[in-house]
């Protein structure tokens, strides 16, 4: 009875700081957000008068398409239409547009279509034109979404809801303290950095609490996305590889001049954000398991622990390895797919700027997950044994 009221008092008081840690962490995040919005981000007076608003088909007036078989059937030609605009400020009122339709811009519009389209401001009058942008996927977006929110609380439960919690809270603070840092010249590599050890701490913190197990997660994840980042920076430098070898690099250096930001770290950054979510999982699978085999047999050794860690770890960080390489390759299929087409030889494929790319950051996120499985068997085992 002893044990079971002093197991009691435990996590009552674990769950008094695990509150105390998050109205914490959340005050600093909505402190940072505001000094950030308030304080630095200028409004952009260059700013774009377009509109995207949804809108739908009323009426198809001309349909000059067929389908063309060499494109596997895909309409080709043009369409005359008339739209009606369903939100924002211009609700209700009716456009009519051209709608071109190529192998790579295929709207085919019937009546009842949900489509995007972008207003924009004529010249010679207070008026608007209309030019059909892409289908309106909005609500089948969401979907998906609440059917993931769904299968995550109804299988995670109450865990499940705080994981799915903390996963708008990263995204929040990747677009919201993240992106306008970058933007305005903080050096990428640190920011981000600083941004995965928070989101981190704060991931943890929420769906655990502050305990032995959390605190060595937290620090084993912090670790090998460290690693992550080191390996991808030495390799990026020696292969030549930076931000500047991506499609957006012209338009960011465009956009981001007025404002300072550099492009020289964001490859490096953009792998410490890829890697975080496996690094996280690893470490948190490893620390849970050395924690529950502390729980059921409080006389194992450190060394013990670390060792049925490793075990554990080397079944884990396989797999996870393998996830994180086909992740990124598969972002890159398409693009793979026509390399392969073309017999390109393998000196030249392996000197590509897309393929080093794709290559350092896969090997550079897997070996953060490599070696955090040794990280966090030594934290846990040495944390959980302590008195």
């Amino acid at each position: 009875m002893g044990n079971v009221r002093g197991n009691k008092s435990t996590n009552s008081k674990w769950d008094s700081t695990r509150i105390a840690a998050i109205i914490i962490l959340v005050a600093i995040f909505v402190l940072s957000y505001f000094l950030i919005h308030f304080g630095l981000v200028q409004k952009d007076e260059n700013k774009s008068t377009s509109h995207f608003v949804r809108a739908k088909v009323v009426s198809l007036i001309i349909n000059n398409t067929q389908a063309d078989e060499t494109t596997e059937g895909l309409r080709r030609g043009s369409q005359e239409v008339i739209v009606e605009v369903t939100s924002g400020q211009f609700r209700g009122k009716q456009y009519q547009t051209s709608n071109y339709m190529s192998m790579l811009f295929n709207i085919n519009c019937k009546e009842g279509t949900r489509v995007i389209v972008r207003l924009d401001p004529r010249s010679e009058d207070d008026g608007y034109s209309a030019f059909i942008y892409s289908y309106d996927r909005t609500w089948i977006l969401f979907g998906l979404f609440m059917i993931f929110a769904l299968a995550l609380i109804v299988i995670g439960r109450g865990k499940g809801a705080m994981s799915l919690l903390s996963l708008v809270f990263i995204l929040i603070s990747v677009v919201g303290i993240l992106f306008p840092l970058i933007e305005y010249g903080f050096p990428a590599i640190l920011v981000t950095i600083l941004i995965v050890f928070y989101t981190t701490v704060f991931t943890f913190v929420l769906i655990d609490g502050i305990n032995k197990k959390t605190i060595s997660a937290a620090l084993g994840t912090l670790s090998g996305v460290v690693i992550a980042s080191v390996f991808a920076a030495i390799a990026g430098a020696l292969s030549h590889i930076s931000g500047f070898q991506t499609n957006e690099a012209e338009e960011l250096l465009l956009i981001g001049t007025d404002h300072g930001m550099k492009l020289k770290g964001l490859f490096t950054a953009g792998i410490l954000i890829a890697s975080l979510g496996a690094v996280m999982d690893v470490a948190m699978s490893i620390a849970s398991a050395i924690h529950e085999l502390h729980e059921v047999n409080e006389k194992m050794t450190a060394i013990e622990l670390f060792r049925s860690g490793m075990n554990i770890g080397r079944d884990a960080m396989g797999t996870m390895a393998n996830t994180l390489i086909l992740a990124f390759a598969g972002s890159s299929f398409t693009l793979l797919l026509l390399i392969y087409y073309y017999n390109i030889s393998f000196t030249q494929l392996m000197n590509t700027d897309m393929v080093a790319r794709e290559v350092i950051q896969g090997l550079s996120g897997s070996i953060g997950i490599v070696l955090t499985v040794p990280i966090v068997a030594i934290l846990s085992a040495r944390i959980e044994t302590l008195k």
